[in-house]
């Protein structure tokens, strides 16, 4: 009969080798919402002049790969980006008050709900997806902070996840987001009408895997987002 503390020492060898496998160190899993992330830039952007920290962009990859290839973007205007790859809703909102609140912001751009489709972090409804974001909202408005919601941009595939068919899923998704913006009476940006494809997709002028916007798709996406935001802030004053 195994004792405890064999099937203990087991069960830790076993998930060493997965943490491995997944390239991932003890510490990096523990970390699930990734708050170490952006830690150090975190205390450095506190520094800074309300000015230059107006508006934080919370999301995923999409919003992460936006201060690369666009970071004039974001300097110029006095906006911070705070995405992370793969993340899904439930990890952003583990890490809002860490990422967004404490920065204390004007505003915030919250555009989450592709990893919940794509099932990163387990199967979600987009009702679930939906509750996440309505939490980020809350969080937000309870802060002083000018919640600005995205619909989910289009997609009809996902490389890391073939066996799914995303598109209705995230056009279902954007309407509860719309229709939750709406009734709140929330800044809405709609990517997706502006992005998608008559297929669902994003069109491949506009990303080539998919998924991720290129320069072109972000120029897009900030003709729309730029005039939301400056209404939001005019506001304010």
């Amino acid at each position: 009969m195994l004792t405890f503390n064999v099937l203990y020492g087991m069960m830790k060898q076993k998930l060493a080798a997965i943490l491995m496998f997944l390239g991932l160190s003890a510490a990096e899993a523990q970390d699930w919402p990734d708050l170490q992330k952006y830690r150090s830039a975190n205390k450095e952007a506190k520094l800074l002049p309300k000015e230059n920290r107006k508006v934080v962009f919370m999301g995923n990859s999409i919003t992460e790969a936006w201060i690369s290839q666009r970071p004039e973007f974001f300097s110029e205007n006095g906006f911070i980006g705070r995405g992370i790859s793969g993340q899904t809703t439930p990890q952003m909102l583990l890490r809002f008050r860490q990422d967004v609140i404490d920065l204390q912001p004007k505003a915030v751009v919250i555009l989450a709900g592709t990893n919940d489709v794509a099932q990163n972090t387990g199967p979600m409804t987009i009702e679930e997806s939906l509750a996440n974001i309505k939490s980020m909202v809350e969080l937000a408005q309870a802060n002083g902070i000018t919640p600005v919601l995205c619909t989910v941009l289009p997609a009809d595939r996902f490389s890391w996840r073939p066996e799914l068919t995303p598109a209705e899923t995230i056009i279902a998704l954007n309407q509860l987001i719309k229709q939750y913006a709406e009734a709140q009476g929330l800044a809405l940006v709609d990517y997706h009408a502006a992005l998608t494809n008559k297929g669902g997709g994003l069109p491949v002028k506009y990303g080539e895997d998919g998924v991720h916007p290129n320069v072109a798709g972000y120029q897009v996406m900030e003709n729309i987002v730029l005039p939301v935001i400056s209404s939001e802030l005019a506001k304010l004053k």
